[in-house]
């Protein structure tokens, strides 16, 4: 019994030697594109550098999924399951936050577009005020003597004015 253990052991060992190698060699990957898009962006969109920040985080993220999945189908380890396992999760996570995600991606497309930048005077709705943070879920508009949050979402939705531009 102790002898087929131990052969079972040998033969194994290559396999996890690889898997770690490959699971390295993408996590060392995905570090390094990440930082070159944080560097190469700084530079040239200064004004940018929360959405390629996400965007270098994601790719990061991205690579370490990848190697994960390769390490262990070189391991000998059946992925097929796991990969529909992370489908159906990811469908319902979908379903689950989706407003938070409608939030995210139009705080992505705010970012980019840039229709307003803080200190800008804006009207949304009934709201009047001085944009004082730009977040991936809100914004935060100074009105009066309050503080107003407004989700993202709620800007695609909404005619936005800007009175003045800072």
């Amino acid at each position: 019994m102790y002898q087929t253990l131990l052969n079972k052991a040998v033969f194994f060992l290559p396999h996890l030697a690889s898997g770690i190698i490959i699971f390295m060699i993408f996590w060392l990957l995905g570090l390094t594109i990440k930082k070159t898009i944080i560097k190469a962006t700084a530079k040239t969109y200064p004004g940018r550098k929360q959405v390629f920040a996400l965007i270098a985080k994601l790719t990061n993220i991205t690579f370490l999924v990848f190697g994960i999945i390769t390490a262990l189908n070189n391991m000998g380890i059946n992925v097929a399951a796991l990969i529909a396992g992370l489908g159906l999760t990811s469908f319902g996570l979908g379903f689950a936050l989706k407003d938070a995600l409608s939030n995210i991606l139009s705080g992505i497309l705010v970012l980019i577009y840039r229709p307003f930048r803080i200190n800008d005077l804006i009207k949304i709705g009934d709201t009047t005020g001085t944009v004082t943070n730009i977040d991936l879920r809100y914004i935060t508009i100074q009105a009066d003597d309050k503080k107003v949050l407004i989700p993202n979402a709620n800007l695609f939705n909404t005619a936005i004015t800007v009175l003045n531009k800072e």
